[in-house]
Parts: structure tokens; C-alpha cells; sequence
């Protein structure tokens, strides 16, 4: 086996699976090494499942042998965040209060990905209940590239596994960016589908009308692979769009020649890395083909500002049943998010479903006259974590830093995150593209064409 096998890609590993150059409970038992050897100090597991992950990985290739090809992800060893239920597995969701919540069935995303031949090593570390901060008794996952630099939330632990090398790709979430902001600062590429793109039956919810359950991947070939696995309807999740699935990964080879592609002109908050990254990304898109159009984008303060009373209210139903009958088992930051919510009046929701609806509008119609829109994932790259105690967590910080993310979780729209860059300090830079509703297949395309002539989605962390 390649000394970097754990480094490659996942469509590279399902090739070599088919090829049986490589059996599943090599790769399995390869990562699970890796795991036991790293994840001491990188902290990206909340629950570690070897015995399963060999024993499935055994029978995996055991049909490989008699013929039988379950699909892309056949025999390539994987995790999921750990609010994705898994039959027999604890998940807590980041929580004390759940950490003994053992399901008896699988949500329907775990369902596909074993359905389509992945190898489930374990559940990923993330922040409590899915929002900003990790609670008290964990502790967080740590920045493969930098340990002194922010992991991204909440999909922290999916982030750094498949950076550092402890998975071939994850699923994450995305409620107000929890997808783009873990994979900007890991240097990963991820993919926030549309709203409705993806099933939610069996995933623990922040905010159902805002969470977004997406991969998280080395490339936007890979993501196109998981994608085109957990996509379409399901009649567990009446919210699952009833569309067709198309091929993501035959759609990849249409590029973005003759595709209008929208850049910002009135960009704020932007520090120099993030302005390189997105400037270089915008020449690397026109010399590929792209017809670039100067967009103005509305303001986004009001609905970044609203994003968290919308947020607060929802979870709070969520966690109707024990919040605030159980209170003292909560961290302090989603706590305050839950008293957010359950101090609205109907006339604040009603007001801030007023600007939801705006801001939705006011994206579509900077979409009519362009097929994708170039963006920063923050104003600035990976923050430090002593920057980021700094300047703390006040609802002006909070909407500042989801400027641009969280309105795309208002709104719906899909959006795909790429690496960009390298700050000084060894930290990636990211972007985002975002697309039309339902079109994952132009911003996955957009993406790998970036990836053809660029390699900051090549960089890995150094360990």
C-alpha cells in the first residue's frame, strides 16, 4: 500500500477497490491505524466504531469477489457528524443530554451511503446541538494545519478527519454555514445542497427549516460522488424534493465556458488573503471560459442579524422537551440561543420571516443574470483561536462572521466551497460558489475546473 494512502482521494480509492488492488479491510484497517495513532491530539471522533467498520469492510469485499458492485463508494471507508443517527450507535449531537440516545434505526442519508458500499468508521465531533460552540465537556477538535487557528463549526470533527487523513470524505451540516466554515478553514471542498436537496429523516435537528446536510470532501469530484448518493426524495422526509437525481459526476466535464459568473464588486470586511483568494479565483475562472459579470450584492446585515433569533426559535422547539426543564445540562452558548428563541413575540417571527423572504428575493434576482455567483466564505481567512476569544460572541460578531453564509441558508440556494489559498501562517483560504436552486451540478462542474488547473485542494496539512 501507498505510505500516503490516507491522503488520497475518494474517487482514487474506489478505483483502486474496483481494480482490487486494494481491499476494503486494508484501507479500513489503514485508517483506523491513522486514527488511533493521530486522533489522541486532533479529537475529531466523538464515537469510534472499529469492530463494525472491519466486519463490514470483510463483507464488502466479499461481494466485490462474487461480482457484486454496490456502487461508487463501495468498500471506501467514511464517517458521518455525529447527529446522524446510527442503528446501534450512540449519537449525541454534541450533547450531554443525549450522549445515552442510541437509535434504532438510521437516518436515511447513513442508509444510502452503506446502501451505495461505504464502510461507516465511526461519528464525527461537533458543537452542542449543532450551534456555535462546543459544550463544556468536550474538548474541541483541533486545526490539522494549525492548532493555533479556528476549526470552523459546527461540523468541526468532519473537518478535521478529512483533512488529516481519518476519513476519505464526511457528511456535515449547514445551518448558518456549518458546512463552508469548517471546510474554508481545513481546506476542504464542501457542498451545501439546496434546500430539500437532501434528505433530513433521522438527523438531529438546530433548525429544520434552515439545516442543510451535505459532503464534505478533498475535491468537488469526490463531493459530486457522496452527493449523487444521499440526494433525492425520501418519504420518511416529506421535505425531500421529489426531483430526479442527475449524474453529478458525468455533469463535472461541463465546466464553466460560456457560464456567467457573477463577482462582487461592493465586498466588505474582506482582510488581504481572502481578497487574493477570490481575485485569483475570478482570473482562474475567466481564463477557463467563464463570462464574468460585475454583480452588486445586496446588503446582507439584516438577514445575518436576523439569521439568529430565526435559528434560536427553531431550536428552541427542538429542544422542547428538555430545555429549560433540564437547563443545567446545557452549555452556556446554546442555552442563551434557546432563551433567544423562546422570548420571541409572533410579531418578531412574523418580522423576521419578512426579511427571510426578501433576502431569498433579493438573491434571486441577482441569480437572473448569471448561472453562478463567486464569493468569500468570510471576509477573512482561518481566524485564530485567540482572535476569535477576542472578539467574542455578541450577536454583531456572530452576524459579521455569517455575513456571507448565512444568507444562502435563508434563502436555499446551494453553494460549494473550494480552497483558495494559503495564509502565511499555513492556514487555507476559502471561497464559495454559489449556484441556482437544484443546479448542484453547475457549481460541482465550476468547482472541478478550478480543481483541474489549481491545487490548493492538493495541499494537506503536515502530519
Amino acid at each position: 500500500m501507498s505510505a500516503d494512502l490516507h491522503y488520497s482521494s475518494l474517487d482514487e480509492i474506489a478505483r483502486r477497490l474496483r481494480a482490487r488492488e486494494l481491499s476494503s479491510v486494508e484501507a479500513t484497517k489503514a485508517m483506523l491505524d491513522r486514527i488511533a495513532r493521530l486522533d489522541p491530539t486532533l479529537k475529531s471522533y466523538a464515537t469510534l466504531t472499529p469492530e463494525r467498520a472491519l466486519a463490514d469492510a470483510a463483507r464488502l469485499d466479499a461481494e466485490a469477489a462474487a461480482g457484486t458492485a454496490r456502487g461508487p463508494l463501495h468498500g471506501v471507508p467514511i464517517a458521518v457528524k455525529d447527529l446522524c443517527n446510527t442503528q446501534g450507535v450512540p449519537t449525541a449531537a454534541g450533547t450531554s443530554i443525549h450522549r445515552d440516545h442510541v437509535p434504532g434505526k438510521d437516518a436515511t442519508v447513513v442508509v444510502r451511503l452503506k446502501q451505495a458500499g461505504a464502510v461507516i468508521l465511526g461519528k464525527l465531533q461537533m458543537t452542542e446541538g449543532a450551534y456555535g460552540l462546543h459544550h463544556p465537556s468536550v474538548e474541541p477538535p483541533v486545526n490539522p494545519f494549525n492548532a493555533a487557528y479556528w476549526t470552523g463549526v459546527s461540523s468541526s470533527g468532519s473537518g478535521v478527519a478529512t483533512a488529516a487523513g481519518l476519513c476519505f470524505a464526511s457528511l456535515g451540516s449547514d445551518t448558518g454555514g456549518s458546512i463552508r466554515f469548517p471546510s474554508a478553514m481545513n481546506g476542504l471542498s464542501g457542498l451545501k445542497p439546496t434546500w430539500g436537496r437532501v434528505s433530513r429523516a433521522g438527523v438531529f435537528p438546530l433548525a429544520e427549516s434552515l439545516d442543510h446536510v451535505g459532503p464534505m470532501c478533498r475535491s468537488a469530484l469526490d463531493a459530486a460522488l457522496v452527493l449523487g448518493v444521499i440526494a433525492g426524495a425520501d418519504p420518511d422526509d416529506p421535505t425531500a424534493a421529489p426531483l430526479p437525481v442527475p449524474d453529478y459526476r458525468a455533469a463535472l466535464g461541463g465546466g464553466v465556458k460560456r457560464k456567467r459568473l457573477g463577482v462582487p464588486t461592493n465586498l466588505i470586511g474582506m482582510d488581504d488573503d481572502s481578497q487574493r483568494a477570490v481575485a485569483a479565483a475570478a482570473a482562474t475562472f475567466r481564463d477557463a471560459g467563464a463570462v464574468m459579470v460585475d454583480v452588486a450584492l445586496p446588503s446582507f446585515d439584516e438577514a445575518a442579524l436576523s439569521w439568529l433569533p430565526l435559528c434560536g426559535v427553531e431550536a428552541a422547539l427542538a429542544h422542547d422537551a428538555t430545555f429549560p426543564s433540564r437547563r443545567a445540562e446545557y452549555g452556556p452558548d446554546l442555552a442563551a440561543l434557546l432563551d433567544l428563541g423562546r422570548g420571541l413575540s409572533a410579531l418578531d417571527l412574523a418580522r423576521l420571516q419578512l426579511v427571510r423572504a426578501r433576502t431569498k428575493g433579493e438573491i434571486e434576482r441577482l441569480l437572473v443574470d448569471v448561472d453562478l455567483l463567486l464569493m468569500p466564505v468570510m471576509g477573512t481567512a482561518t481566524p485564530s483561536l485567540a482572535a476569535m476569544k477576542v472578539a467574542g460572541r455578541t450577536p454583531q460578531t456572530v452576524a459579521a462572521r455569517l455575513r456571507y453564509t448565512a444568507p444562502f441558508d435563508l434563502s436555499g440556494h446551494p453553494t460549494l466551497t473550494l480552497p483558495g489559498g494559503i495564509t502565511a501562517d499555513g492556514v487555507p483560504v476559502g471561497l464559495q460558489i454559489v449556484g441556482h436552486a437544484f443546479d448542484e451540478a453547475a457549481i460541482l462542474a465550476a468547482g472541478h475546473a478550478f480543481q483541474q488547473v489549481g491545487d490548493w485542494h492538493l495541499r494537506r496539512p503536515p502530519m
